[in-house]
């Protein structure tokens, strides 16, 4: 390893992006063909924020990787660069490198399990099938090269051989932890596609049995955001929220559009509709938010205290600042693609950070989404998150229910002191009444109605959407996914004291 490249591995060690970018930087322009370099740069640029340039670096790397594997016939780090591809979002990318590696050596099973997922991100659902195919078939006896195919015969809408194919892994495997939670999940959507509908909440109660076993689960603070959202009821009181409202920022600072909610209420549905606008770029599950909360420690010290605290720190200037620290992040994520157009920041569970945002951005309009609570909790239990110390909560039919009432009490609290301009925008009347709806939200952000939106799907079908319903907005819409709470209805015994206030809140009771 050159001496560049041991200095930048000690920055990262040491936690210091811009050094590292620096000295993966110096070591590249030591020695331009040398893959690690650039992947390590791209790595480095890729956490600083400056996805386009990392994600550059990164296939270049892998260019650089494909050259040797041709002398070599060795493709493992090729893949693995793949596979690091699609950590960054860069599905194309990975599907590229798979596809050269796999003509490198023909039987890395692991190459058609990344080219499988890569091609379904990218709604390419057939040719997905073949790749996970063509994996089991190198690997037979692989029980989740099993369950990734049937994931794959789902989206296909091969729902009986899906059911049998875990079935048989569940019965006749000896299986992970991993392999077991992911079977039980996938089994349990495919028994509520063949309307087996007895059978579903049994498979994702054992789901959520074995997971309390996975060590990304146990690894997840379960108080961390329940204690954060019961201390900011309290600590974001009006006159901290209200603290700014009213002062002109400057102009290079304009506040974007936020879409919030809770999850599986219909956002990346909302994002998808306004991002067909051409007056709108959508930043979809960005660390905007995170950031600049994370510059705000950074500016106030590592003992300042809470957010709210922290907060009430800060003189104009400090705000500014933060506005500034969020613009350069997102021009870092998205460079010319921004243009001049209204950016809309839709990260569904900043809804934890309202206070934040509006005393940052107390010029800026949120649009939040809402959904029959039954519909929601359905919906998130029976879907597969990475484990984060909000989805943690979704593993358990309680703790769904539980988690959803701590973030809706939070936003009921927090609402009327709010100053910034918000609408609350509900999930069924943007299914069943379309054009009449999102007209108003299009007034709402002050821009014109455009026709064009209703065909939201065809544009979103070509790109890679963030959200775990990346597949679902890239159909035209349909309105079945409304009141499937009630095929489970005896289900909510269990959990109706948790709902019922915002049942009927929101007029859903």
């Amino acid at each position: 390893m050159s001496h560049y490249l041991q200095r930048g591995q000690a920055a990262i060690d040491d936690k210091n992006l811009d050094e590292a970018v620096k000295w993966f930087g110096l070591a590249v322009e030591e020695a331009p063909k040398d893959a690690q370099a650039r992947a390590c740069l791209g790595q480095a640029l890729c956490w600083q924020g400056k996805r386009e340039e990392g994600g550059r670096q990164l296939r270049q790397a892998g260019q650089l990787l494909l050259k040797k594997a041709r002398k070599t016939r060795e493709v493992n780090r090729v893949v693995d660069l793949a596979d690091q591809l699609q950590y960054w979002n860069d599905y194309p990318g990975s599907a590229d490198l798979c596809k050269q590696a796999i003509g490198i050596d023909a039987n890395f099973v692991r190459a058609y399990q990344l080219l499988a997922l890569a091609l379904s991100r990218l709604n390419q659902t057939r040719p997905a099938l073949i790749a996970a195919k063509q994996a089991l078939k190198r690997a037979p006896d692989s029980a989740m090269l099993n369950i990734l195919l049937a994931t794959m015969e789902i989206a296909d809408k091969q729902l009986d051989s899906a059911r049998a194919r875990l079935e048989h892994a569940l019965s006749k495997h000896i299986l992970t932890a991993e392999e077991r939670f992911r079977a039980h999940k996938e089994l349990a959507r495919v028994l509520d596609k063949l309307a087996v509908y007895d059978q579903v909440f049994p498979h994702l109660h054992a789901a959520g049995e074995v997971s309390a076993r996975l060590p990304e689960v146990q690894r997840q603070d379960k108080q961390q955001v329940p204690e954060m959202l019961g201390a900011y009821k309290t600590e974001f009181d009006s006159d901290l929220l209200g603290r700014w409202a009213g002062r002109a920022f400057p102009s290079d600072t304009a506040a974007p559009v936020f879409v919030l909610g809770f999850m599986r209420t219909g956002t990346t549905l909302t994002q998808e509709v306004l991002g067909a606008h051409p007056g709108i770029f959508v930043a979809d599950e960005t660390d905007l938010i995170v950031s600049t909360i994370n510059e705000l420690k950074r500016m106030t010290g590592s003992s300042a205290g809470s957010v709210a605290q922290r907060l009430r720190m800060l003189d104009f200037d400090d705000v500014v600042h933060l506005r500034r620290h969020y613009w350069q992040r997102a021009r870092a994520l998205f460079g010319d693609a921004l243009a001049s157009r209204l950016l809309l920041d839709k990260t569904t569970m900043n809804s934890i950070d309202i206070g934040f945002i509006q005393a940052i951005f107390p010029d800026a309009r949120l649009v939040f989404l809402l959904r029959d609570p039954r519909d929601v909790c359905l919906s998130c239990f029976s879907q597969t998150m990475t484990p984060s110390p909000s989805t943690v909560h979704l593993l358990t039919w309680q703790g769904t229910a539980q988690f959803y009432a701590q973030v809706m009490d939070w936003w009921q609290t927090v609402k009327p002191r709010l100053t910034l301009a918000f609408m609350e925008l509900k999930y069924e009347d943007a299914v069943f009444d379309f054009e009449n709806t999102f007209k108003q939200v299009f007034g709402f952000l002050n821009l014109a109605w455009d026709p064009a939106v209703a065909d939201f799907h065809k544009k979103a079908a070509g790109k890679v959407i963030v959200s775990p319903s990346f597949s679902q907005v890239a159909q035209p819409l349909y309105s079945s996914s409304v009141g499937r709470w009630r095929q489970y209805a005896s289900e909510y015994a269990a959990i109706d004291h948790e709902l019922q206030s915002f049942l009927v809140a929101y007029g859903y009771d």
